[in-house]
């Protein structure tokens, strides 16, 4: 008889323990790079009305993240007071068609906080109105940088406008810095987002101008240090922390090289040889940083995955390797060194960071295609893979429950089983463009397409 209460406080507490992980999305792709893990409530199926809690619609046009920390969603925007062209998907260059685009308009940058459980916005705030003083390009956004939150405050970063800032749970204002706006290679926009650690916000901004990453502190919006970048365009990697065995590092992804910083702001170690511009963002699983770059013109195309304790040039292929080889089919095979664990000169994607789920690391490719290589060789496991003709993909990949999901630019996600032999198990059309990767955290999905904002859950019920 005593028994019995005592196992209902323990089923309890353990299921309040497994309620509290997963409780926070506190940044772009996560905090652990789109690994969610196991959860069973986590839904597998979705459309515009299975398994949906709640959509809101959400103005202006912008393709960052949301994320979550408990009941509360953090999402951005930018409002015009006008008409604005409309993104075009698929894989393009500016040109007099397609491409880079400039608005007169004025906009307004906003930021709202969105109770998790109904979907209703708690507040909204103007951070900034003007009309924007740099291009875009026609597929990115004036909004694309994911907020990134501690629990005591969001902060949002907007390249466009120029401006950083604070704000408290209630919507209040804690600080406001200018940063500036700097146009960038072609008109492409703004698109890295800012990243947290400790009391410190660190901010990379690489443009035509002049290049930058500032660390400011997080209380008081003062800069703490500034370090110049030898950068001469545009880049959307977000920087990444890495916690590693030996120390911490800010690792950066650049078109002219890969540098990691200590938390000083000094040059720690560099990789050169990237492609024409660099999107995906680092980070770091089984003790190793995966590094990537793809643009789709670009000769040289690479993934690095470096070991600890690296220390100045440790770049793997030479100018001549990068001049001559990679022009006429660089040899498609690992290359490794005493810093670099492994490497391929043609793996890197263009818009898509890379997976590591389990002991796999998958690459989704911009045009559809999946590959899986073992995380810590990398080993082929299996080449390209063939999602669908004619969907194009901007989203990360995100996992859990032995699945792999792949959204693609039309708003389809492709759920694909895990592990050595590639399956896909089914598709879940939500049917608007989509480029934001999702937020999952407290058993539910929460996913930007170009209008809405969607809470997806198993049963679809609060």
């Amino acid at each position: 008889m005593d028994r019995y209460p005592l196992v209902v406080v323990a089923l309890l507490l353990a299921l309040a323990a497994s309620a509290s992980v997963g409780a926070q999305w506190a940044q772009f792709r996560g905090p652990n790079a789109g690994d969610v893990g196991d959860d069973p409530a986590l839904p597998d199926t979705w459309s515009e009305t299975e398994n949906v809690v709640w959509k809101i619609d959400l103005p202006g046009l912008s393709w960052s993240s949301p994320v979550v920390w408990e009941d509360t969603i953090f999402v951005t925007s930018a409002i015009s007071a006008g008409d604005e062209v409309e993104p075009i998907p698929g894989l393009y260059d500016p040109g007099d068609d397609n491409g880079a685009t400039r608005s007169s308009e004025v906009h307004r940058w906003v930021v709202w906080n969105i109770d998790f459980h109904t979907g209703a916005v708690r507040w909204e705030r103007e951070m900034h109105r003007a009309a924007p003083e740099i291009a875009r390009h026609i597929k990115n956004s004036f909004a694309s940088e994911t907020p990134v939150t501690d629990g005591r405050r969001v902060y949002v970063y907007f390249g466009t406008a120029g401006v950083v800032a604070a704000l408290n749970m209630s919507g209040e204002t804690v600080w406001y810095t200018e940063l500036g706006a700097y146009e960038t290679t072609g008109g492409f926009g703004s698109a890295a987002s800012p990243t947290l650690h400790g009391d410190r916000l660190y901010v990379v901004n690489d443009n035509v101008t002049r290049s930058f990453m500032v660390a400011l502190d997080k209380n008081t919006g003062a800069e703490v240090w500034r370090v110049e970048r030898d950068e001469r365009g545009q880049n959307w990697a977000t920087p990444f922390v890495w916690e590693n065995e030996l120390r911490t590092e800010i690792v950066t992804a650049g078109t002219q090289g890969v540098r990691s910083y200590d938390l000083d702001g000094n040059l720690l170690w560099e990789i050169h040889g990237m492609s024409g511009l660099t999107v995906p963002t680092p980070f770091s699983r089984h003790g190793l940083l995966y590094i990537g770059s793809g643009y789709p013109g670009g000769g040289l195309r690479p993934v690095y995955v470096v070991r600890p304790g690296a220390s100045g040039d440790i770049s793997i292929w030479s100018p001549d390797d990068m001049r001559t080889g990679l022009n006429f089919g660089f040899p498609g095979v690992k290359a490794s060194s005493d810093d670099v664990a492994w490497a391929y000169p043609l793996l890197g994607t263009y818009n898509t960071s890379a997976l590591v789920y389990g002991d796999q690391y998958y690459t989704l490719l911009d045009r559809g295609f999946l590959v899986a290589h073992d995380a810590r060789t990398g080993d082929e496991i299996y080449g390209r893979r063939r999602l669908e003709i004619g969907n194009g993909f901007t989203a990360s990949p995100w996992a859990y429950n032995d699945r792999i999901f792949l959204l693609s630019e039309d708003g389809e996600t492709f759920v694909v089983r895990a592990g050595p032999e590639f399956e896909i198990l089914h598709t879940n059309p939500l049917n608007e463009m989509t480029l934001a990767t999702p937020a999952v955290a407290n058993g539910s999905l929460i996913l930007r397409t170009r209008t809405k904002l969607y809470r997806i859950a198993e049963g679809g019920q609060p």
